[in-house]
């Protein structure tokens, strides 16, 4: 008589990708037949860029939820913290663990990490295996004919558009759970479980009113984009008074959705022939084609977020004018739709795509503050503060970036309000200070009568600021300084 052979259990490792849907390392694991025990590991000095306050926050509600799916399923999320390598060690050793499985990483210490601790695994005669579970197609699929990485988006869009998209996979039909001995759980736990919600002070209620975390929520409001949102989009994403964007970045950056979850949902909604033409459906993926080349841009530029990607950018004379940059923060600079979208990232840890490229041109032309200032002050208040998308359209408005806007291309934030918030809906909604302000003035309070402001219970210098700096001197000071560059 012979005895069946004991299933060693599998460890899934999740990190980006906090979801049972189309996560190709769940699914790999469930596929086995082996008991899986599910683990996400905090770890608060590791290497690397920790995440923002804002991003923790999403964090955090994103475990919370996942850790519920997976209950659900009879399972349940591990939440460990200390030095992945070695959290990993001891759980290895405390369940015998046959393999381990993860989607892999495509920062430099990620990668570092995630390349170490996979050969150690090996060394031990452990299983590692590592996915795509991120990215449309990985950085290093995608090469000039020189095998050379891109530097201008056109010609990488040329190049991604020529291979095909796997589809998404389906959540795990079934999957054995095996628990996490109490030895490794208490050797390791995060001190307080899952992170709760800030309390004292609660700086995150703006952010629960406006934002549900996790997978189901993330397919939620995919579906509401695609039901509402998509048909007019080409023609309306740069509008700031009305909901014409997909809102789906924090989802994607947490991983709650993938962007082939993205991709294919609007490939099936064409077939379909909604009510969305494929010039709608084709705008947004660009923009998934932006995160693509940003993400290639990180693989081949670790330091993205720390060096301009053109040196010459390096001699640019910036200020160090810390009142400026304290006010730009505050939304205080005296041009309401700077001001309002600052507030609004304040508030709910989002800002418009539009409002973002405004108040990054401010910065860095008005106020002539450098770029890893404004990215820095995103990373720590964005709920979707990503470490490829944001040093990389920092660097793109700065002039600084691959395939970047012309440094003299500046934007007047005047024009800009009137263009996509004419009638001030949006000013108004996170400036109540200017809510009874006519439309033609509210964009440019400081061309209004003492009368019309009076009328509106506007004293500008105490109820809302002056201009901190005048366009066209700002303007000419920004060119001043390019031009320094070129001599």
């Amino acid at each position: 008589m012979t005895t069946s052979p004991v299933l060693k259990p599998a460890i899934v490792w999740f990190r980006d990708d906090l979801r049972l849907r189309d996560n190709p390392a769940l699914h790999a694991a469930c596929q086995t037949g082996v008991p899986v025990i599910c683990l996400y590991i905090h770890e608060p000095t590791g290497e690397g860029r920790r995440p923002g306050g804002a991003a923790l926050w999403w964090l955090h509600g994103s475990l919370a939820a996942l850790d519920a799916d997976l209950r659900a399923r009879g399972g349940q999320l591990h939440v460990l913290a200390g030095a992945a390598g070695e959290v990993l060690k001891t759980a290895v050793d405390k369940i015998d663990a046959g393999a381990v499985y993860w989607n892999r990483r495509y920062d430099p210490a990620g990668r570092d990490i995630d390349t170490q601790i996979k050969a150690d695994l090996r060394a031990r005669g452990v299983d590692a295996h590592s996915f795509n579970g991120s990215l449309l197609s990985e950085p290093w699929t995608i090469s000039s004919q020189s095998g050379e990485p891109y530097r201008v988006f056109g010609a990488f869009w040329r190049a991604f558009q020529q291979r095909t998209v796997e589809p998404p996979l389906p959540a795990p039909p079934a999957c054995a759970f095996a628990p996490l001995p109490e030895e490794a759980a208490q050797h390791f736990s995060y001190p307080t479980g899952l992170e709760p919600d800030p309390q004292r002070p609660d700086w995150a209620v703006a952010m629960r009113a406006d934002w549900t975390r996790g997978e189901a929520a993330g397919l939620a409001c995919l579906q509401d984009f695609l039901d509402e949102d998509l048909a007019g989009y080409a023609d309306n994403r740069d509008r700031l008074d009305a909901r014409t964007t997909s809102r789906l970045s924090p989802y994607l950056h947490a991983g709650n959705v993938s962007a082939r979850q993205l991709w294919h949902a609007l490939s099936a909604r064409q077939h379909r022939g909604m009510a969305a033409g494929d010039r709608d459906a084709e705008k947004f993926r660009l923009e998934l084609g932006w995160r693509e080349f940003s993400y290639s841009l990180l693989y081949h530029c670790p330091s993205l977020h720390e060096r301009n990607l053109q040196p010459d950018f390096d001699a640019m004379p910036w200020r160090r004018g810390h009142e400026d940059l304290g006010a730009w923060k505050k939304g205080m600079t005296g041009y309401p739709v700077v001001d309002a979208a600052m507030r609004q990232l304040w508030a709910t840890g989002w800002m418009h795509n539009r409002a973002r490229m405004i108040v990054a041109s401010f910065l860095v032309k008005h106020l002539l503050i450098d770029w890893r200032e404004g990215e820095r002050w995103f990373w720590e208040t964005l709920v979707d503060a990503d470490p490829a998308n944001n040093p990389a359209s920092w660097q793109w408005v700065a002039g600084s970036g691959a395939d970047a806007a012309p440094y003299f291309r500046i934007f007047n934030p005047v024009t800009q309000g009137e263009k996509f918030d004419p009638d001030g809906t949006f000013v108004k909604r996170w400036l109540p200070e200017l809510g009874r302000l006519a439309a033609p003035f509210i964009h440019r309070p400081w061309t209004a009568s003492s009368t019309q402001l009076a009328a509106a219970g506007i004293h500008l210098g105490k109820t809302y600021p002056f201009p901190i700096v005048d366009h066209k001197i700002a303007r000419e000071r920004a060119l001043a300084a390019w031009r320094s560059l070129r001599s």
